[in-house]
């Protein structure tokens, strides 16, 4: 077959302009067709000029699936409209003639910081005030970090304020909504807290009570209390060692999502040494101050304090010594706290001040005659008690001044504590005392027992 004899109908034209030239091939098709003779394999002629006029089709009809269309004979999609956020500092939308809405987030300080961040969203002024007024109904005395959520609608040139969500941390908080009159109307909500109970066990290390604490995940706010709790029992500084073991059991209050909330509050703790432990519990009797019991509601209180200082460490104990000023053996009198200056210095039990005056060695020193016939003397105080006086009758635990280096014989801050009895000096740790309050009764220790079995279930769940 010659190029001429071509299948494709597209290459066949008109030689004289009045009818299309076949190819011979075709043409030979043509007139056994017209003849009616069978084309030599055995299907008629004219069952091949059919097939070729399909085959035609199909090639066109390709064709035209293939070609672009036309936009015109595409259906008008519907209209769409875009809504977006209005820009930080706009005042008016686009000019699309829809209204625009806008959601913003923001941390406060505290609520009164609202004010600043109404102006910012480019309210009205007149604006800004109501809603401000009317949420500051409900949040102005509250403190705290402040979430607040503002629905902004925008339209017809100005900003509106819809709706405005504060939140504090304990989960309370204010709804400001606009009603269907246009004025704004609040609603309170009320503050998700719960109380969860921890417990931290942990083991001395060689450093320090606090470092082994700390190391064990005790929030440091509640060591020096811990230490209080066994002021009549443990001097902390002296009598325990590396691998002893302690207990903590202690409050805090949540919000919704777990986050603390105020400051905890130690219900227990527990002390084991190689020589003694001891188990207390925190609990408030009613019309008492709050106190440390033991398990059976047995006041840990003596009738003398042992260390009438708070974290007090000791840097030198009871007996004959070089003196590092002085540079000559004597008998130190006390013991000797190393404290910061302006720590406060307790009484160490019920009496009468005898003394309050500077001394040259032991610098502000504060004497106290006690009920039972003892004496006790503080040296080295930075001050003296607003208003201490001789006569003056004080109670256990009473602040008679704060801790310094008065004095010339001292080498740095801490208070030189001794204890007399019948005018001899004695080891202040080495006292034994006997019990200064009553143990709880009735209904107060009714309630003990509860609050006491509520911390040891906790402990209990810790310990699985």
């Amino acid at each position: 077959m010659s190029d001429r004899d071509s299948f494709d109908p597209l290459s066949w034209s008109k030689r004289d302009g009045s009818s299309p030239v076949l190819p011979e091939m075709w043409k030979n098709v043509a007139g056994r067709q017209e003849a009616g003779e069978p084309e030599a394999g055995g299907l008629p002629r004219v069952w091949w000029l059919l097939a070729g006029c399909i085959a035609l089709v199909a090639i066109l009809g390709s064709l035209w699936f293939w070609l672009p269309r036309s936009p015109q004979n595409s259906a008008p999609l519907p209209e769409q409209v875009q809504i977006a956020p209005l820009p930080d500092g706009a005042t008016a939308p686009p000019q699309t003639g829809l209204p625009i809405y806008s959601s913003r987030r923001v941390r406060l300080a505290g609520p009164k910081d609202l004010l600043g961040y109404l102006r910012e969203a480019g309210l009205p002024a007149d604006e800004i005030a109501e809603a401000n007024k009317v949420a500051m109904s409900v949040l102005g005395n509250a403190k705290g970090e402040t979430s607040a959520v503002l629905n902004l609608v925008a339209a017809g040139g100005t900003v509106r304020l819809e709706r405005l969500e504060a939140s504090l941390p304990d989960g309370s908080g204010a709804i400001l909504a606009r009603g269907d009159d246009g004025a704004f109307s609040v609603s309170r909500v009320a503050a998700e807290l719960s109380k969860r109970i921890k417990v931290v066990r942990g083991e001395l290390d060689s450093d320090s009570f606090y470092s082994s604490a700390v190391s064990a995940g005790v929030i440091d706010s509640l060591i020096p209390e811990f230490v209080n709790a066994f002021g009549f029992d443990f001097n902390l500084a002296a009598e325990v060692a590396p691998g002893d073991t302690f207990e903590v059991a202690y409050e805090q209050t949540v919000n919704a999502a777990g986050q603390p909330q105020g400051e905890p509050q130690l219900l227990f703790a527990s002390l084991v040494t190689a020589a003694k432990s001891r188990s207390l519990y925190r609990f408030k009797p009613v019309d008492q101050d709050t106190g440390w019991f033991d398990g059976n509601g047995g006041s840990t209180v003596r009738s003398f304090m042992r260390t009438p200082v708070d974290g007090a460490r000791i840097t030198s104990k009871f007996g004959m010594r070089f003196h590092p000023v002085l540079h000559y053996t004597r008998l130190h009198a006390g013991v000797d706290f190393g404290v910061p200056v302006g720590t406060p210095v307790y009484a160490a039990a019920d009496g009468m001040v005898i003394g309050s005056t500077p001394t040259s060695c032991g610098g502000n020193m504060a004497v106290l005659q006690h009920d039972n016939g003892w004496v006790t003397r503080y040296f080295h105080l930075s001050h003296f008690a607003p208003g201490l006086h001789n006569g003056q009758r004080v109670t256990q635990g009473y602040t008679i001044g704060l801790s310094g280096t008065t004095g010339t014989c001292t080498t740095g801050p801490h208070l030189h504590y001794e204890v007399r009895i019948d005018g001899e000096p004695v080891d202040p740790l080495g006292i034994q005392t006997d019990s200064g309050r009553k143990g709880l009764e009735g209904a107060a220790r009714a309630a003990f027992i509860q609050q006491r079995d509520r911390v040891d279930v906790a402990r209990a769940r810790n310990a699985e």
